[in-house]
């Protein structure tokens, strides 16, 4: 865990010895406990269980519907949050079938954030994306930007699937995690 504060005064923190910082110190230290500032400054430095919503299933070619794609849903289920996310505008996807073999196996996670609810962030372009055409079809694929203004090229994971050019999207995401079914650990 790093906060950028001393390994003493966090140490003494953690040990309820001291709680006085500045903010600063006390924004960096209830981060990498896990917790919120209130929390931290109500000296409650134990982890809670943090949880991402699962918001459906995905697929490299077959036509997906995701049940909320959207970081504010409750999804189909929920999963504990990998260490290197902090929860906050986190949602995951589940991969359907095996049309993405090698890069990702059925019943894995990818984890993303949407930075707005409509559209497509320039830094999703030259990335693997879940992405979701204006007909709601969800995918993950490669983007690229598309001939025709407006639209994008959905390049596939694996070699042998189909290519897609010329899509209109409703919103890409980048993916920012993978994480393999057999280290998924579902919340009950």
């Amino acid at each position: 865990m790093s906060a950028d504060v001393s390994y003493d005064q966090l140490k003494s923190l953690r040990q309820g010895k001291s709680q006085r910082t500045n903010v600063d110190d006390a924004v960096k230290v209830a981060k990498a406990f896990g917790v919120t500032l209130e929390e931290f400054y109500a000296g409650s430095l134990d982890r809670k269980p943090r949880v991402i919503a699962v918001a459906g299933k995905v697929g490299a070619g077959a036509r997906v519907d995701l049940v909320d794609a959207y970081a504010k849903g409750a999804g189909d289920y929920h999963v504990l949050c990998p260490t290197q996310l902090q929860p906050t505008n986190i949602v995951a996807v589940e991969v359907a079938g095996d049309s993405m073999e090698p890069v990702y196996s059925e019943g894995d996670l990818l984890f993303y954030t949407r930075i707005s609810h409509d559209g497509v962030p320039s830094e999703a372009i030259g990335k693997k994306c879940v992405v979701e055409d204006t007909a709601g079809n969800a995918w993950v694929k490669y983007l690229k930007t598309g001939e025709q203004p407006g639209t994008f090229s959905l390049i596939s994971l694996n070699t042998t699937g189909a290519n897609m050019h010329d899509v209109k999207l409703a919103w890409a995401a980048p993916v920012r995690l993978h994480l393999p079914s057999d280290l998924v650990e579902k919340v009950p």
